[in-house]
């Protein structure tokens, strides 16, 4: 993917691409950076991907994860804000009331980063099988993650480019 009609895939003689000394779209006018500010940490994306896998009570996501309590706190507290899971109280026996934390649609609507995540962690930081295949529920083929034009037209990352609609006001 480029921004430029020259790629890192061109012949040798094609004209080298421009210097870029600034991106052509502000910090608090991208996406991928105001994503970045929520999901740039660590934890964040370990809870999220806990959550996916159905462990949802404090004290099992910080048990399996190893998490101090109060940055677990801290992340769930800000994930909850942020709508990427929901608070839900529930009560074992006579013991105090606690909660759990489910993913709502949105949260839902980031599997899709986790994926993509997870897919190239497979591909290029192991030396093994992976674990866990993506599959279709209905017939368990495998699923891989693309990028598609509005009718659904797989296209490849080398055909793709950034197509800037709102530049960065100097």
């Amino acid at each position: 993917m480029s921004n430029s009609d020259t790629t890192p895939d061109s012949p040798p003689d094609a004209p080298p691409r421009p210097r870029v000394v600034q991106t052509p779209v502000a910090m608090d006018d991208c996406g991928m950076a105001r994503a970045t500010d929520l999901f740039g940490d660590r934890w964040t994306l370990l809870i999220l991907r806990e959550a996916l896998y159905g462990v949802t009570r404090f004290e099992d996501l910080r048990a399996d994860l190893g998490i101090p309590r109060a940055a677990l706190s801290q992340r769930l507290d800000r994930m909850v804000a942020a709508g990427l899971l929901s608070r839900h109280p529930y009560r074992e026996g006579a013991s105090r009331t606690r909660h759990e934390y489910r993913m709502t649609d949105q949260g839902m609507e980031a599997v899709i980063v986790l994926v993509a995540l997870m897919d190239w962690g497979d591909r290029f930081l192991r030396d093994d099988t992976p674990p866990i295949d993506v599959v279709e529920s209905a017939t368990g083929e495998k699923l891989s993650i693309a990028l598609t034009t509005q009718d659904g037209r797989v296209v490849p990352l080398k055909d793709a480019k950034m197509n800037i609609l709102r530049r960065r006001k100097t």
